[in-house]
């Protein structure tokens, strides 16, 4: 039996400004327009914007699979750099640093996304592997993710499956 990824990254040039794509990715809240998979996120323990240490819940389905992950926001570095890992529990003893960050070229934004795994049980590990295909390769739907966050920073119009 295969094992996951245990890094990645994708990147896509957006005809929007990083600022416009900052006020995007940094808000949770606004996950559901863009993401694949994140349906939705909300604030917790306080916190009501992203900087180092706040807390959200993010509520994700892929499938007929659905879970909620807590995170912990990394870095706030506007507008060029923004990262959270989801926090180990005693039901998802895993963690995954991702970080999204923001270049102006010409024609608009570099976003690149990128994740390390940094913590997985092995039997876990084979477990998700077997249970959801889609992340034994998530470089096109992480990717797609990237195209959709350009479009709703550039549009304003949340375009999420």
């Amino acid at each position: 039996m295969g094992t996951l990824p245990k890094s990645g990254h994708v990147e896509v040039v957006a005809n929007a400004t990083p600022e416009a794509v900052w006020e995007i990715v940094s808000d949770i809240t606004r996950v559901g327009d863009w993401s694949h998979e994140c349906k939705a996120g909300v604030w917790v323990d306080g916190a009501t914007s992203a900087r180092p240490g706040a807390r959200f819940k993010g509520t994700n389905k892929n499938g007929k699979q659905s879970w909620t992950r807590s995170n912990e926001v990394l870095t706030v570095d506007a507008p060029r750099e923004f990262s959270w890992r989801t926090v180990p529990s005693r039901l998802y003893a895993d963690s995954t640093v991702w970080t999204i960050t923001l270049e102006p070229v010409e024609g608009g934004t570099r976003i690149v996304q990128s994740f390390e795994v940094v913590k997985l049980n092995p039997i876990l590990d084979r477990l998700i592997y077997a249970v959801m295909p889609k992340h034994r390769d998530r470089t096109d739907a992480l990717r797609d993710d990237m195209h959709r966050l350009g479009e709703v920073a550039r549009t304003g119009v949340p375009i999420a499956d």
